[in-house]
Parts: structure tokens; C-alpha cells; sequence
């Protein structure tokens, strides 16, 4: 018996190996795009998806401004314009300097709610902290954008500093009530329960980057003030709720227990005292998924989707969506080309009643979605060659594209 149990032994570490995520990046190869358009068949509609545009090195977030551009990041450090259709060769000038490394890098492009008088929009990125050079902090910048460059780069915010290792995505919102909504991930360093740090953390902000003064945590001797809920691990995106206007919130687990949450002014989340997840060598996260004092999700994956990206469909071309909530998944249960988007159907009282994996046959990893001014819904891909796509109603099997029945 002993013998038969050493001989598992190295199988086993193999496959902890292969479950760490940096192991099965370093093993990913991404399955290319075809040149679509595809006609697919999806539970409750036909849809067809079709490229906008290619040649997107790691995208990460897009954005529409009032006069029909489209803004899209770039991990490394760039910022795309797509201008009357057609992505532009140059990167748009002025953006300001990002640590790029591994998932660091340029993650947020958000414009102004008034945009169109103002011209100011919203980044949020990395960079290596003056103080300790071996520190990185998430950075919340404005800047002053007319249609060809930025200027008047500020930096509004400026988080504590880790080793760069870990968690690290940074969503921006718009709230119903005029407040900005940024997300900063955490590592297992007990960051996200630390009440003096920013990481772990949703911050609400006024538009200058200041504090509001109904934050919850305002004269609460030891928090920072900008915290309005805390206990995350990575929330990798953010949408508002079109009917209640709440703010929800998808989030990384760590090797499963991926979340979605509604996110409340004061209230704590767990990470990573309580997860559904397992830590990546195998033993669960935690003894019990809840506890007391702490939110519980509206909605986990196990196995994980790696989720990232978050949007409600708003549109009116598919009215069996429109209780819906659609959620990029970079890959499932840790195994490399297994990207989709998945729609996840909730009732009038937010409870879950359905779930449906869309785009599997595409094989890509979804970073970003997003509703534009036209009703559709836009996605981004997340690949060293990545792509912008997007849903519309099929009306026939268009001419060359796939189809899945």
C-alpha cells in the first residue's frame, strides 16, 4: 500500500504544477480566430458574431465615446482608437508610463458620464512605486482626450504597493448617483481585510478622485477613507444593474470559487478568510464558504471560469436577454482554450435560475464586454492577437462563416 501511494506521488505534485496558473500560462497556446463571421445557435436566439477589428496585442478594456469612436487598451501600455470603423495603425499619443509585466499593465479606459463638454477620461494602470522599486501600485489617472491625444494626465489615486505577484485587476464604473466605482485586486497577503489598505478593495470616489463625504468608512479610525466595501480578490469587472442601479461586481477565485456579488457600501466579502475555492496544490481556501458578518455571492463557479468582464444586455434585439447578465471566461477549470462567454439568467429578486456557456466554438478567452450605443454587444479578446467582436441577430447564414446548430 505504501508503495502504491509513493508511486502517486509524483503525479500528483505534476498535476499541482499544472494547476498553477502560472504553469498553464506558460503552457497556453491560443487557438487562432477565424475569420467568421459565425452563425451560431444559442439556447433562446441565433446570433451571428463577426470581427470588428484584429490585430489587438492583450487587450483589456474598450470603451464609446459620445461621436462614435471606440476606445480600446492594450496590456503594455497602449491605447487603440477605432475611428469610423477602421482600428487606427498609431497608438493614440500621451499616454502616461505603465509597468508592463505579466497581468500588469494598462488595464481601464473609462470616459467622463459629460464627456462631450469635458473631455476627460479615466485610466487605470501599474507602476513601480518611487519609494520601494520592487513595489508596484495601482494608479487612477484623468486626462483631457480631443480625439487624436491625451493631455493633462493627472493622477488622482495612487494605491499601497505589493510585489506585483497575484491579483491585479482595476475596473472602473459610473454609479446612478454620479459617484466613480474602481475595483483594485488583492493577493492572499490578507491585504483585501486590511482596513488601511486600498487593494482587496471596491472605492467609490467623486470624478476629481476625492473622497465623498457619505463614503461608509469616513472618521472610522483605521480605514481609508476611499473603501466602500472590502474582502476581494480580483474583481475583474463591474457592471450597474439596469433595474435597482446596484453595482455588481465578478470576481477571480483562486483554483475555483469564482464570485459574482452586489457590492454594499460597508459590507465585507470574505477574501480570503472564506472562499468556495481550492487553493491551488488542492485543499479548499477555507473550512466553510460563509461566515458571519460576511456577503455571500449571488452567483460562484466551480469549476472556475477565470472570469473577466461583466455586462448586462440592455439591447432590445433579444428580449429573452434582457434579465440577463453576461460574463467574459478567459478559461475553465484551469485548462487552456476553453474561453467562452456565459450568460446567466436572474429573476426580479436577483436570485440565479439559469446559465448558458456561449461562443465555445470560437475557443477564445473574453477580457471585456461591453453594450454599445447601437444596442449590440461588443467583446474583446484576450490573446497576444487579439480581437474585437461583436453580436448580432443572424438573419441567414452568412456567406463563408461557420455554423453551430
Amino acid at each position: 500500500m505504501i508503495a502504491r501511494f509513493k508511486s502517486l506521488i509524483h503525479p500528483l505534485l505534476l498535476a499541482a504544477t499544472l494547476f498553477c496558473p502560472h504553469a498553464i500560462a506558460a503552457q497556453s497556446t491560443a487557438v487562432p480566430l477565424g475569420n467568421g463571421p459565425w452563425d451560431i445557435q444559442t439556447y433562446q436566439a441565433r446570433i451571428n458574431v463577426s470581427v470588428v477589428a484584429r490585430g489587438l496585442i492583450h487587450p483589456w478594456s474598450l470603451a464609446f465615446v459620445p461621436n462614435g469612436d471606440l476606445l480600446i487598451t492594450e496590456r503594455e501600455g497602449r491605447l487603440r482608437l477605432m475611428h469610423e470603423g477602421a482600428l487606427q495603425p498609431q497608438p493614440i499619443a500621451g499616454v502616461p508610463a505603465v509597468h508592463a509585466e505579466g497581468s500588469l499593465g494598462l488595464m481601464e479606459v473609462l470616459p467622463h458620464p459629460d464627456f462631450a463638454r469635458n473631455q476627460r477620461l479615466y485610466l487605470t494602470y501599474h507602476k513601480k512605486l518611487a519609494d520601494d522599486p520592487k513595489s508596484i501600485g495601482f494608479v487612477l489617472a484623468s486626462a483631457r482626450f480631443n480625439g487624436t491625444a491625451l493631455s493633462d494626465v493627472k493622477e488622482l489615486l495612487v494605491s499601497d504597493g505589493w510585489d506585483g505577484a497575484g491579483a491585479a485587476a482595476a475596473r472602473l464604473l459610473f454609479g446612478r448617483d454620479g459617484k466613480l466605482y474602481m475595483s483594485v485586486g488583492a493577493t492572499r497577503d490578507g491585504s483585501a481585510q486590511e482596513t488601511g489598505s486600498l487593494r482587496g478593495k471596491i472605492l467609490r470616489l467623486n470624478d476629481d478622485g476625492s473622497v465623498p463625504a457619505d463614503n461608509p468608512f469616513i472618521g472610522k479610525a483605521g480605514y481609508r477613507p476611499e473603501i466602500f466595501s472590502l474582502g476581494h480578490r480580483n474583481p475583474a469587472g463591474m457592471a450597474l444593474n439596469p433595474v435597482t442601479g446596484a453595482v455588481w461586481a465578478s470576481e477571480y477565485g483562486p483554483n475555483g470559487g469564482d464570485e459574482i456579488n452586489i457590492v454594499q457600501a460597508g459590507k465585507n466579502y470574505g477574501w480570503p478568510l472564506v472562499s468556495y475555492g481550492r487553493d491551488y496544490p488542492g485543499p479548499f481556501i477555507s473550512e466553510a464558504p460563509w461566515r458571519e458578518g460576511m456577503e455571500m455571492p449571488v452567483a460562484t463557479f466551480v469549476p472556475g471560469i477565470s472570469p473577466s468582464g461583466l455586462a448586462f444586455y440592455t439591447g432590445k434585439d433579444f428580449p429573452d436577454w434582457n434579465t440577463s447578465v453576461f460574463v467574459g471566461a478567459t478559461r475553465v477549470g484551469q485548462i487552456p482554450g476553453t474561453g467562452r462567454l456565459v450568460r446567466i439568467v436572474f429573476d426580479e429578486n436577483g436570485n440565479e435560475r439559469a446559465r448558458e456557456d456561449l461562443l465555445t466554438e470560437l475557443k477564445q478567452r473574453i477580457r471585456d464586454i461591453r453594450m454599445g450605443p447601437d444596442g449590440l454587444m461588443y467583446l474583446l479578446t484576450e490573446e497576444q492577437d487579439g480581437a474585437l467582436l461583436v453580436i448580432k441577430p443572424s438573419n441567414s447564414q452568412a456567406a463563408g462563416g461557420q455554423v453551430s446548430r
